[in-house]
């Protein structure tokens, strides 16, 4: 597996801590921090204050806590614009909704603000909120305007809240914060300059106008994987049929319908460097979508009775991605979902699509896979097979772009990127 190299020594971070319950995270943050090489210098909000004490984050970090805009002795000593400037990361963590928003419109009414608005350093942000507030349009609008103004976001995580709630919202952890920091730090992040396109979700083929054939497939693997490609570096269009999830913040999407929807935008979006397809794509559809919606009553049906259907098949997208030619990416990655036979099916299945990798993972009713947030995944390649522990589909997700990683710099020994294998 990649992993990042110890790049924190002396690196000094300016921590701002924002007003969540997640701040109860900083102290560990700061220790791991620390243990990683770095400085760091914390500046609190005031509402920061409620959830840890200044004296807290001043013990483990070895340094004054700044908390006031207008403290004498602070603009005499270390002026907002020296602190601000001083720093080689400044690392929001918490970044509640609110200091978002403030960030985003460039306001400056308390110390966090105005060092935000007068750096020049790069800043991130750690993201914690309730689900609700995360999923808002105006936090999402706030959150791209930060992107494009080049402020790197770390989560946020899927979990529990302090509310009682589940879904997107947690503080990233400590851990994979200071990871962050070392990919940031690193100057050749592993996917850096190759781009990734990753199919996601099911695919809806037409009945009529008001039916449809699908699956039970809910798109949380594809958008995690979409997203941890991003966390190395990678350039990431995901193609996703009808899920219910948020697009990935800074990940270009596509949204699409049926299988032949999917398969035009995963050709508009080629060549890419890498395919991941983990879409559940309809194997079949309706020969002839009725134009007005089939009736039950024999009195108004055309033919009487129960309609019937002769169905065809659909195209074929990861066999189209894999096949040779100028736009194949150099590493192509299908999924295969079965209820039997898993590890037997996949082989079968990558022989005869041609691509270079199956992720096999048995979806079962009773494995709760489909629509759930664990999978069990089985990496089948030409030279063996990859027995993965039942894990969270985003841990999932890293494992697999890790491995992507890992893949990709043996090939770039001789390939520079955009060139296919």
């Amino acid at each position: 597996m990649w992993i990042p190299q110890a790049v924190l020594n002396a690196k000094r971070i300016l921590l701002i801590v924002t007003g969540g319950i997640a701040a109860y995270k900083t102290p560990d943050l700061v220790r791991q921090l620390i243990k990683a090489g770095a400085s760091v210098r914390c500046v609190m909000s005031k509402s920061a204050e409620q959830f840890v004490t200044p004296l807290t984050l001043a013990s483990v970090s070895g340094d004054k806590v700044y908390t006031d805009l207008f403290s004498l002795t602070d603009e005499h000593e270390m002026g907002h614009i020296k602190l601000s400037r001083e720093a080689d990361v400044i690392l929001v963590a918490p970044a509640t909704a609110n200091t978002l928003a403030k960030m985003a419109h460039g306001l400056a009414d308390n110390l966090v603000t105005t060092l935000l608005l007068a750096t020049d350093k790069p800043v991130l942000a750690a993201p914690a909120m309730n689900v609700r507030m995360w999923e808002h349009v105006a936090t999402r609008s706030n959150v791209e305007l930060l992107k494009m103004r080049g402020v790197k976001m770390i989560g946020p995580d899927e979990g529990e809240m302090a509310c009682g709630e589940w879904g997107d919202g947690r503080m990233a952890e400590p851990e994979d914060i200071v990871l962050t920091l070392n990919a940031f730090f690193n100057a050749a992040a592993p996917l850096s300059g190759y781009s990734a396109v990753v199919t996601s979700g099911p695919t809806v083929e037409a009945i009529d106008p008001v039916r449809y054939i699908a699956n039970r497939s809910s798109g949380k693997q594809g958008h995690a994987i979409a997203e941890a490609l991003q966390d190395l570096g990678a350039h990431v269009t995901l193609i996703s049929g009808p899920v219910n999830l948020p697009d990935p913040v800074g990940v270009k999407t596509m949204h699409v319908e049926s299988a032949r929807d999917m398969e035009r935008a995963v050709d508009d979006a080629l060549p890419a460097d890498i395919a991941v397809c983990v879409a559940a794509v309809a194997d079949w559809r309706v020969d002839g979508e009725a134009s007005q919606k089939l009736k039950k009553d024999p009195a108004t049906s055309n033919e009487g009775g129960a309609p019937s259907f002769d169905m065809i098949e659909n195209p074929d997208i990861l066999a189209g991605v894999s096949r040779p030619g100028a736009n194949r990416p150099r590493l192509v990655v299908g999924f295969a979902a079965e209820t039997e036979n898993v590890i037997e099916y996949a082989r079968a299945k990558l022989a005869k699509k041609g691509c270079d990798w199956i992720c096999a993972n048995d979806v079962s009713p009773d494995t709760g896979t489909f629509g759930g947030d664990v999978n069990t995944v089985h990496l089948v390649t030409r030279t063996g097979v990859e027995d993965w522990p039942t894990q969270s589909k985003f841990a999932v997700a890293k494992q697999l772009a890790n491995r992507i990683a890992e893949h990709i710099k043996a090939l770039s020994e001789d390939l520079k990127p955009g060139e296919s294998a």
